[in-house]
């Protein structure tokens, strides 16, 4: 009984309460000759805190997702969801059993590509080869031209050649000769003894005879046709070998060419990529964030098994209408609450405003990137976050609500009460907030009272002023 009579005596007091603030508020609008169906705030000066409010999704400063390249067995995981790891880690390997032949053989090619590798970068024999060839061909081609030159030339004295001469006519007279003698037993059958003998030596007797000739011809520099074109064909040949000669020892003489040594080392990275295949290696410094494999599973080329993410710096991209855009500069300061961390505020700065925005079902909006300068462990990825970007800053102006600003005929306006009565004043409004403007042109003091329901014609008026 007691309590429930102590709950009665509560609820009176509240009443009596409400009561008399109802009768000081009254007395008070009385008192500043306020209507009662007004509310009204004074206009003060005060500071202001402009922002530009958005939300947005926390992000890593970079996420890399780990797939295959090739298929087989994972034989060993090195890392697990939380682990931090350094760039060139092994998180996991797969058996060299399960791998294909491509990726096994890849391990013998690699000591043959990195051979020469270093035989360009450390060894003189390919230089050294090639000056040698050089003279080589160089060599080859003065042999040619002497060979050839010789033949264009007498090769002995005039006696030779007269002896030369008379033993050509000899043979060619006794040519004549054994023709006749022939003649005489041409008529006879192949198998006759007497013309086989005749014919014996009338070819015994042309032998000679072209003997004779041939030595009568190189005495007097009148070589063969075919050796004369075997000796020009020798000169080509020899030229074109001492032309290659001379563009090889060119390429190497100043040591390898930095094109062949590019080459070699393109060859030596594309085998130990393929080598790599048969192991997963994290390409950044990072936290380990998702594993999706386990030991002894097979995967194939585009299968997942790893997220690693940079947690050293939390990001978070928010848009920004294209109204707002140039109020946002790289540099300025944000604060930034979570629906997920209660009671917590924390602080960012701009790190990116984009150049170019991008259109969604009308609306123009630009990527603002923004990053957490004091997250800590309860900030995680994905988290959706308020962002007020601090805009301005400003000291000691006139103030005026929001709300209290309408859009008349297209001008800005705030009703103020001035002698009991409404009245409408053009203002211009500079940097805002969620909850206040300033007011930097407009017939409106400190201390005057802003109507916040004025009464105005529903033709004219506009929604209340917003940022």
């Amino acid at each position: 009984m007691m309590k429930k009579r102590r709950t009665w005596l509560i609820l009176a007091g509240i009443v009596v309460i409400m009561v008399v603030v109802f009768v000081v508020v009254r007395q008070q609008q009385s008192a500043r000759n306020i209507p009662a169906n007004f509310q009204t705030v004074e206009i003060r000066r005060g500071d202001l805190t402009a922002i530009v409010g958005a939300t947005g999704t926390v992000r890593a400063n970079q996420t890399i997702i780990l797939n295959w390249q090739t298929s087989g067995q994972i034989e060993q995981i090195n890392a697990k969801a939380g682990d931090r790891v350094s760039q060139g880690f092994i998180l996991a390997t797969l058996a060299e059993s399960s791998l294909p032949q491509s990726v096994i053989l890849a391990r013998s090619d690699l000591v043959s590509a990195q051979k020469t590798l270093d035989d360009l970068l450390n060894s003189d024999v390919a230089r050294a080869k090639a000056y040698q060839a050089l003279v080589q061909a160089q060599k080859e081609l003065d042999d040619a031209l002497t060979n050839r030159e010789r033949k264009q030339y007498a090769r002995s004295d005039q006696e030779t050649l007269d002896i030369a001469r008379a033993n050509y006519i000899i043979a060619e007279d006794e040519v004549t000769k054994k023709e006749r003698f022939y003649d005489q037993f041409s008529h006879l059958p192949e198998d006759n003894p007497m013309r086989a003998e005749a014919y014996s030596q009338l070819a015994k007797a042309k032998q000679n005879r072209n003997a004779a000739l041939r030595n009568l011809n190189w005495l007097l520099g009148r070589p063969d046709p075919q050796e004369v074109a075997e000796a020009d064909a020798r000169v080509e040949l020899a030229r074109a070998n001492l032309a290659d000669a001379e563009r090889e020892w060119s390429r190497l003489k100043d040591g390898p060419p930095a094109a062949d040594i590019e080459a070699a080392r393109a060859r030596v990275a594309a085998i130990q990529a393929t080598l790599k295949q048969a192991w997963l290696e994290s390409p950044i410094n990072g936290t380990v964030t998702e594993v999706r494999s386990k030991v002894g599973d097979q995967v194939s080329p585009g299968t997942v098994s790893f997220r690693i993410d940079d947690l050293s710096r939390l990001l978070v991209d928010v848009q920004v209408p294209e109204v707002d855009i140039n109020r946002v500069q790289v540099g300025l300061p944000a604060a930034l609450t979570f629906d997920a961390i209660q009671g917590r505020q924390y602080t960012g700065k701009v790190i990116e405003v984009a150049r170019v925005g991008e259109v969604v079902q009308g609306v123009v909006n630009f990527t603002v990137t923004v990053e957490l300068l004091d997250a800590d462990e309860s900030v995680r990825p994905g988290m959706t976050s308020a962002v007020n970007i601090i805009v301005n800053q400003l000291k000691d102006v006139i103030l005026v609500p929001n709300r209290a600003v309408r859009f008349v005929e297209g001008k800005q306006t705030v009703f103020v009460l001035r002698n009991g009565k409404q009245e409408a004043v053009e203002v211009t409004i500079g940097a805002s907030s969620d909850t206040y403007s300033e007011i930097v042109a407009g017939d409106l003091h400190e201390g005057d009272l802003a109507i916040l329901n004025p009464v105005i014609q529903q033709a004219q008026q506009g929604p209340p002023f917003a940022r």
